[in-house]
């Protein structure tokens, strides 16, 4: 039996349904896009979203390399066969609601061999330098005594587990994942009176660059590993005047033995710089050759070290082929030894078989970087006779390219941003 609706009833139907639409609609179970109005900018114009930038190949990175304990945290130079030790932290104020932006710090605790600073009798280092907008520099580094042979007798005394370091007033105490720094530069700058306090937070796992076990690093005679892309946050006082900071950081911990001498090591380049686009790209690049024989580097350097994240730590491209050039120098710090003032750097994945694991995803995709790196302004420190060794802690710029290809084609990222940089040149 069929039913048939005379023409009222299905306008009664109609109608229902539409009352009932509206209902729901004013009640927000329902949206009805197509009835919405959508209001034009007030200058008329109608923006759309930058597009979205493509993410470069990563690599294969073995879990044992990016996990830490606290002991591996904490103190290593109790033992007979370390004689070296630092904790680092950098950061660069690029928040946009950070009262000095774009100003950028670097704080390290030191632990030297005694053969690092020779005749000084004082091998405990500390550094606390600011770097304004504008090329202000401020605080510097101090080295200070320590008895001989007897443990945490010096100006610097550190313990486990965790990160426990203190140097006079200054100190950092923390555990993945968060740590806070506390620097002041007492005599260290005369002329201006610092303090900072930093809060350090990451939501990623570290990465071991340098190591000699897959397990129980701790008990390995030398190592190295770095959190990058830290959240930082906290206060920087100046003279009297507070500012609140904001940005982004990497903390660093490091260690070696007594079998690596200052003959061994000659020097070192290293930066940490954060892009506009939200990268991290950390660098290192140790020189086994005096300087004063020759300033050139070696593209297969096992103490060198190019990583690049784009997610805060999260995944990491390693390249391991890095080809780093000095193309300008100055400060003259000894005879024929100078300090670099610009780098350039192609690096790209390495054929060699060492590095077969790590770079397994990186092969065929053409992966390469470009970039030239600027120091703007820093702080200088030189010991004469009969040390004869000079470091330059300076604010850096970054600009480049990086390129890949993948499915999708090719592609060409533009590398521009700002971090901190460390030099490091012997004589002998």
């Amino acid at each position: 039996m069929k039913i048939k609706l005379k023409k009222i009833d299905a306008i009664i139907v109609v109608a229902l349904i539409v009352v009932a639409g509206l209902f729901l609609y004013k009640a927000g179970y329902i949206s009805l896009p197509l009835l919405e109005e959508v209001s034009p900018p007030e200058d008329g114009n109608v923006t759309t979203p930058p597009p979205e930038i493509p993410t470069p190949p990563t690599s294969f990175i073995p879990s044992f390399r990016r996990d830490v304990s606290p002991e591996d945290e904490g103190v290593h130079y109790d033992k007979i066969r370390i004689s070296r030790e630092w904790w680092y932290f950098g950061a660069v104020f690029n928040d946009e609601d950070s009262e000095l932006k774009d100003w950028s710090v670097s704080i390290s605790f030191n632990h030297m061999a005694l053969g690092d600073l020779i005749g000084t009798l004082k091998p405990d280092l500390l550094v606390v330098v600011l770097h304004g907008e504008n090329g202000e520099t401020f605080g510097g580094m101090v080295n200070k005594k320590r008895y001989l042979g007897i443990l945490n007798s010096g100006t610097l005394m550190a313990s486990s587990p965790g990160v426990n370091v203190e140097f006079e007033d200054s100190w950092a105490e923390g555990e993945y994942p968060n740590w806070h720094v506390h620097a002041e530069d007492k005599d260290i700058d005369n002329t201006h009176e610092i303090i900072i306090d930093l809060d350090y937070k990451t939501s990623s796992l570290p990465i071991w660059t340098i190591g000699t076990r897959a397990f129980d690093k701790s008990k390995s005679s030398i190592a190295n590993y770095l959190f990058t892309g830290c959240e930082v946050t906290g206060t920087v006082e100046i003279d009297g005047e507070e500012f609140i900071v904001k940005g982004t950081g990497h903390h660093e911990h490091a260690w070696s033995p007594k079998a690596v001498t200052r003959g061994l090591i000659n020097g070192w380049d290293w930066f940490h710089a954060t892009l506009d686009n939200g990268w991290n790209i950390y660098e290192s690049n140790y020189y086994p050759t005096p300087q004063f024989i020759s300033t050139k580097t070696s593209r297969i350097n096992p103490f060198g070290t190019l990583l690049i994240t784009t997610d805060n730590g999260e995944t990491i491209t390693e390249l391991k082929n890095v080809d780093l050039k000095i193309t300008r120098e100055d400060n003259k710090i000894f005879p024929f030894v100078r300090m670099p003032a610009d780098f350039s750097i192609a690096a790209k994945p390495s054929l060699n078989p060492i590095y077969v694991v790590s770079q397994s995803l990186l092969y065929g995709t053409n992966t390469k970087l470009d970039v030239n790196i600027g120091i703007e302004n820093s702080y200088n420190k030189v010991w004469k006779f009969p040390t004869y060794m000079g470091m330059k802690i300076g604010a850096c710029e970054i600009e480049g390219t990086l390129s890949w290809s993948d499915d999708e084609g090719e592609h060409q990222i533009p590398i521009n941003g700002i971090g901190v940089s460390w030099s490091m040149r012997a004589l002998l």
